[in-house]
């Protein structure tokens, strides 16, 4: 889609995904198409709910997919729809990292709310970022990424059609920490990122969204 022929939500959310400027970009999408405009805004709610409650994301993304709960901004206690300043607590198969107690971290970033069944367009935005263990605030990054990384995942219904999509962008693995076994496993996390596992699972989550009622 070309900046001349987006639609306004288009043009809207692209601003609020992060300019590209370095490491790998990943843009994924899914859509349906449904029968009537109904059914079309019942599939864009369950999917936006489905992206604000990670805790199911396992269940929608599949076996090879990771383990998310949702935590409040100190990472104390876990929440059931996502806040800016929130955290998704991530733990991918394998060993996680040291400065995150077994886990990687994010924060919720930002948050864009343009719901309105009522209009031939509607959207919901989730920028998540790279950050520091909440629970203790010390030490560096918890995650395999660097926190120049964003993921950006935008649920978007136009009429009788609805999109997830990820956006991932500034992806450079978290190699240089002061934990010689952190630099290590990141290094072994993002080589498999950037072999391309990783699209196989956002893809699988995508579509996982968008799918009809399993419980989320």
């Amino acid at each position: 889609m070309t900046s001349e022929n987006k639609t306004p939500a288009a043009q809207r959310f692209s601003l609020f995904i992060p300019e590209h400027h370095e490491g790998k970009q990943n843009d994924i999408s899914h859509v349906v198409t449904l029968d009537t405009v109904e059914e079309a805004a019942k599939c864009f709610v369950r999917a936006y709910k489905r992206l604000f409650n990670p805790k199911i994301w396992h269940q929608v993304g599949g076996a090879l997919s990771a383990e998310v709960s949702l935590r409040n901004a100190n990472g104390s206690k876990e929440r059931d729809l996502a806040e800016v300043n929130d955290h998704y607590r991530i733990d991918i198969p394998g060993p996680g990292t040291r400065v995150g107690d077994g886990y990687d971290w994010v924060v919720v970033e930002a948050i864009e709310d343009h719901h309105d069944a009522s209009a031939a367009e509607e959207w919901m935005g989730l920028r998540l970022r790279p950050c520091r263990n909440p629970e203790t605030n010390e030490g560096d990054i918890a995650h395999f990424f660097q926190d120049k990384a964003t993921s950006t995942f935008i649920i978007h219904r136009q009429g009788t059609s609805v999109t997830a999509s990820y956006h991932g962008r500034n992806e450079v693995p978290n190699t240089h920490t002061a934990s010689g076994i952190d630099n290590l496993r990141n290094r072994v996390v993002t080589s498999g990122a950037m072999s391309g596992l990783s699209e196989a699972q956002w893809s699988a989550l995508m579509k996982g969204f968008l799918q009809e009622e399993i419980g989320g």
